[in-house]
């Protein structure tokens, strides 16, 4: 396996580091960038030119990795050539599907395969609802296979998100990847840093990612009550204070991060379901806290990937929350460079700042939609 990437700022490619490419074997390019880019600059039709034969998926975003710095307004592309490895693209747009569940579940029965050992999707991070798109996937899936990804960003704006595969990126679109064979390492990991504090609650009322009631009472009401001096700033101040949701049943959990406030209707709408009977309980956030959990998704990503052979992977797929570089504002590098240091020269690192992130929490286990999360993918073949 040899891997490459390389930055487009300024209307350029300015920077490349990693292998040198021979053209040979199944090519996957990936590219995370400004979604003003990807409408204007051609970055498709470029990319297509210097990859003739490559798989190549495109995404929009909160904001770019590369190595070990953020960006905005660039986009940041990695191409991982395959010696043993097999690949499979498949892409469709929700427009011309039933519902975010159906689409899931499309997708990986047409990935599925004794051979398929991997799958990374990438999504629509407007139009899809995520939680729903990876219910259909592991409806199919049953967590045998491990599915990783996330959801297009659109910087801060929440407007309108982009994705292509082998085409030219648009809305409503979802992509997913499948790789095939025995010769594929692949670790992952998604932590999140945040604290938990208060009792455990249940939800009594909710419809999709719409919360209404808590313990039969007023959910809005109560989360104001919790956040104190932070209530006036709603719903900005939201992004300190996610959900942490536990299924009844399930030692499993997943973040929520607040969208927007219905003053009308009462309820808050969170970037991913909140099933009625589930059990809630409040967070908030702490700076180093944040920067640890980087450190540990990279940590925990490596002992995964080390299962296989004792050595550091070739690329690390970093997919961080848009609601992470809010909080951490100027000290969002710190994450990056934190999980640089755990993997070290070796291992080329990209990624993006999304709406939403795709990860099983364990291994052999069902992936899940999560939010305020960083989420890595490691890669490499044996």
């Amino acid at each position: 396996m040899r891997v490459a990437q390389k930055l487009y700022r300024g209307g350029s490619f300015t920077e490349t580091a990693g292998d040198q490419l021979n053209g040979n074997g199944p090519t996957l390019v990936l590219g995370f960038g400004s979604k003003d880019i990807l409408s204007k600059d051609d970055i498709y039709q470029k990319l297509r030119s210097m990859h003739p034969d490559a798989d190549i998926l495109l995404c929009s975003t909160s904001g770019e990795i590369y190595d070990q710095v953020v960006y905005d307004d660039t986009v940041s592309i990695v191409v991982m050539e395959f010696e043993k490895t097999k690949l499979k693209t498949i892409s469709l747009n929700i427009t011309d599907i039933q519902d975010s569940f159906e689409a899931g579940k499309m997708l990986f029965s047409k990935l599925q395969d004794e051979q398929l050992a991997y799958v990374l999707v990438i999504s629509d991070g407007g139009m899809v609802n995520g939680s729903q798109l990876v219910k259909g996937i592991e409806q199919i899936n049953s967590g045998k296979i491990p599915v990783t990804g996330g959801l297009a960003g659109d910087a801060a704006n929440f407007v309108s998100t982009l994705v292509g595969c082998n085409s030219e990126p648009d809305n409503g679109n979802i992509a997913a990847v499948g790789f095939y064979g025995d010769n594929l390492n692949i670790g992952h990991s998604s932590f999140g840093g945040f604290e938990i504090f208060g009792p455990e609650k249940i939800v009594t009322k909710s419809v999709s990612n719409r919360l209404y009631e808590i313990d039969n009472k007023s959910a809005l009401e109560l989360y104001k009550q919790y956040l104190g001096k932070y209530a006036e700033e709603l719903p900005g101040s939201a992004l300190l204070f996610p959900l942490y949701v536990r299924t009844e049943g399930s030692q499993a959990s997943v973040v929520r991060t607040i969208l927007s406030i219905d003053s009308k209707e009462q309820c808050m709408v969170f970037a991913g379901d909140i099933p009625e009977g589930s059990y809630v309980r409040f967070m908030k956030a702490n700076f180093d806290k944040l920067i640890d959990a980087a450190t540990n998704a990279a940590c925990n990503s490596i002992s995964r990937f080390n299962q296989e052979i004792a050595a550091k992977p070739k690329f690390a797929l970093l997919i961080s929350c848009v609601g992470r570089k809010l909080i951490l504002g100027k000290r969002i590098d710190e994450e990056i460079e934190a999980i640089k240091e755990v993997f070290g020269d070796d291992t080329l690192i990209s990624g993006f700042y999304s709406y939403g992130e795709i990860s099983p929490n364990n291994l052999n286990t069902y992936c899940e939609l999560h939010n305020q999360t960083m989420t890595i993918t490691t890669f490499d073949e044996i």
